[in-house]
């Protein structure tokens, strides 16, 4: 078990809530916005601190101890809702403040597009009195947090409890995908469908998706596929749950099931994602691109362009070659292209 996985199993409790991010340029000091903390939702933070919910005073704000278990860093800071605009300002929106500067890796430039989680404590009608906090630091380490939280993407607002899952503020159209149990394909609850028949089944639930812009159109269908796969597996694995284990050994094969399903599936989602759109637009497989071909012996990069044939043809102009790797976060993946022989040979 690594660090991270502690950590999620200690603090996906009924006592803790979390607010999960990807650390913007804004949040961050990428961009030399001067914001100096990370943005959080005012009806959230507020309702972590109902002390920070004073129109009559200018900026409110309260202080408590926030602890970055990812880099072991630990530090008082200051939660404060900029409210400008009700006192003849134009400043409204809450944050995160007296991090550290460039030394707190909330701040820290590299940490830009990093996924965040923030577990505050659920309390009621007292301020919280701490944060624990994890951020993301490698391509597993992602895939294991959306696989319990579902996508995060860049933008969005994801909030998660163990007791009434996630919400979240879609970046695409929002639109419902999920289905009711008369909904779901027969055979689906016996033997759980591929990550390519619930992508199907999402671009079946959303025609409308089709006329967005292929950014939109990814971020929207994304949303969608993931609400197909939440209402399949609650209507797999909840009667099971609510029947009850007869030993502690089964709860934790079961739960353990769940996991591997939600990791396998956050691991190949948005390649298949962008594959259906590269079909959308027309370009044709092994013709304008391949998917999971082998460049070199062992290497298998997302796509090839323009196929697969073009790539080994020796004749071929090297210059109209390109390869695409689909990921969700650019971490790391620096240090995968300077290793590439096409890089490294000269």
């Amino acid at each position: 078990m690594t660090d991270f996985s502690r950590w999620m199993a200690g603090f996906a409790r009924p006592d803790r809530v979390w607010y999960a991010k990807r650390l913007s340029g804004n949040d961050t000091l990428a961009n030399a916005s001067h914001q100096a903390g990370p943005y959080i939702p005012r009806d959230f933070l507020n309702s972590r601190f109902p002390s920070l919910d004073r129109p009559d005073v200018l900026n409110p704000d309260v202080w408590f101890e926030l602890c970055i278990d990812s880099h072991s860093v630990r530090r008082l800071v200051r939660a404060v809702w900029y409210n400008g605009s009700l006192h003849g300002k134009t400043r409204n929106e809450s944050r995160l403040t007296n991090l550290g500067g460039i030394s707190s890796p909330l701040l820290d430039p590299e940490n830009t597009g990093a996924l965040a989680i923030f577990a505050f404590p659920r309390v009621q009608d007292v301020d919280s009195p701490d944060c624990r906090v994890w951020i993301c630091k490698n391509q597993q380490e992602e895939e294991s947090a959306e696989g319990l939280l579902g996508p995060v993407e860049p933008a969005q607002t994801v909030i998660w409890s163990s007791e009434f899952g996630r919400t979240s503020e879609p970046v695409g159209v929002p639109i419902s995908c999920w289905l009711q149990p008369s909904e779901i394909p027969p055979g689906w609850i016996e033997s759980f469908p591929s990550g390519k028949e619930i992508l199907e089944k999402a671009v079946e639930l959303s025609p409308q998706h089709r006329e967005l812009d292929p950014d939109a159109r990814l971020l929207a269908r994304r949303d969608c596929e993931f609400q197909v796969f939440r209402s399949l597996e609650e209507a797999v694995e909840l009667p099971g749950i609510r029947a009850g284990f007869q030993s502690v050994e089964q709860f934790v094969a079961q739960a353990q099931s769940v996991l591997q399903r939600r990791k396998a599936r956050s691991g190949r989602s948005l390649e298949l994602h962008v594959r259906q759109i590269f079909r959308e637009e027309k370009l044709r497989e092994d013709h304008h691109f391949t998917y999971g071909a082998e460049s070199e012996p062992g290497r298998k990069p997302d796509f090839l362009f323009p196929s697969q044939a073009h790539y080994r043809d020796p004749g071929f102009p090297e210059t109209k070659l390109r390869m695409l790797a689909v990921k969700t976060t650019c971490k790391d993946r620096w240090r995968q292209v300077w290793t590439c022989p096409a890089f490294t040979d000269g």
